[in-house]
C-alpha cells in the first residue's frame, strides 16, 4: 500500500489532492501537513513515505526554501510540487534542484491522478504545455548524455542498465537486491541528472549508448559512502 504525504496549508486543496490520489490508488494512506515544520515531524516519526505532495506556499516557507529543506532532511523521499505558480522558469527550476514532478493546481483531478502513477513508477511529471529547452542537433544531445552519464553513481548506473533493458522496478530491486523504494528514488536522480522526463524517453535516449563501466575507478570515488 503506498503512502503519501500531502503538505498543504489550505484543507479544501488538501482534500482535492487527497482525491485524486485516492482515484489513482484507493487504497492509498494519506497523511496531510499544514507546513513544513509539521511535515517534519511527520517524516520523523513515520516510515515508508513513498511520495510527498508540497505546496510551494506555506506559512512556514517561500520559494523553494520548504522544499529544499526536505531534500536536505530526507535526501531520498520524492517529492513533487502542487503549485498554482505555472511560470516555466520555476518549473525548470524546480526540476532543477530535484523535484520528483511539477503539478499545476488547474490540472484537473484525473490528470492529477495520472501524474501521480507515473510519479510513483520513477517518471518525472511536467506540466502538459512545459518546454524544457530549445532543441539541439542529434549529436550534440547525445554528446551532451554522454558527460552526464558521468555524473552518476556506480549503483544509478546499474539501475539505468537495467532500465533500458525494460526491466521494471520490481524486477530491478531484485536483481540488485534493492527495496523497490529505492529503485524508485534511484530513477528519480538518474532522469534529473539526464535532463530527461520520462523513463520512456530514458529507453528511448540511452538505449543505443555505451554506458561507463561502474566498476571504473572515478564512478567508485564518486558512490563511496552513499547509501544503497
Amino acid at each position: 500500500m503506498a503512502s503519501f504525504l500531502i503538505i498543504d496549508d489550505h484543507p479544501l486543496f488538501r482534500e482535492a489532492l487527497g482525491n485524486a490520489v485516492r482515484l489513482a490508488l484507493p487504497e492509498a494512506r494519506i497523511l496531510e501537513a499544514m507546513s513544513i515544520e509539521d511535515a517534519l515531524d511527520i517524516l520523523s516519526a513515520e516510515q515508508g513515505i513513498d511520495l510527498a505532495l508540497l505546496d510551494l506556499s506555506l506559512p512556514d516557507a517561500t520559494g523553494f526554501s520548504g522544499f529544499l529543506r526536505l531534500r536536505e532532511t530526507y535526501p531520498r523521499l520524492p517529492v513533487a510540487i502542487v503549485s498554482s505558480e505555472e511560470d516555466q522558469h520555476v518549473v525548470r527550476e524546480a526540476l532543477a534542484l530535484g523535484a520528483a514532478g511539477y503539478l499545476p493546481k488547474s490540472t484537473s483531478k484525473r490528470e492529477l491522478a495520472q501524474s501521480i502513477e507515473g510519479v510513483l513508477s520513477g517518471s518525472v511529471s511536467v506540466p502538459r504545455d512545459f518546454v524544457a529547452a530549445p532543441q539541439r542537433r542529434k549529436a550534440e544531445n547525445s554528446k551532451a548524455l554522454e558527460v552526464k552519464l558521468r555524473e552518476l553513481t556506480p549503483q544509478q548506473l546499474r539501475v539505468l542498465d537495467l532500465l533500458r533493458r525494460g526491466y521494471p522496478n520490481r524486477q530491478i530491486a531484485q536483481e540488485l537486491q534493492l527495496a523497490e523504494s529505492t529503485v524508485k528514488a534511484h530513477i528519480t536522480e538518474i532522469l534529473r541528472k539526464l535532463g530527461l522526463f520520462s523513463r520512456n524517453k530514458a529507453i528511448i535516449e540511452i538505449g543505443k549508448m555505451d554506458l561507463p563501466d561502474p566498476r571504473s575507478r572515478p564512478y567508485a570515488r564518486a558512490d563511496r559512502g552513499r547509501p544503497q
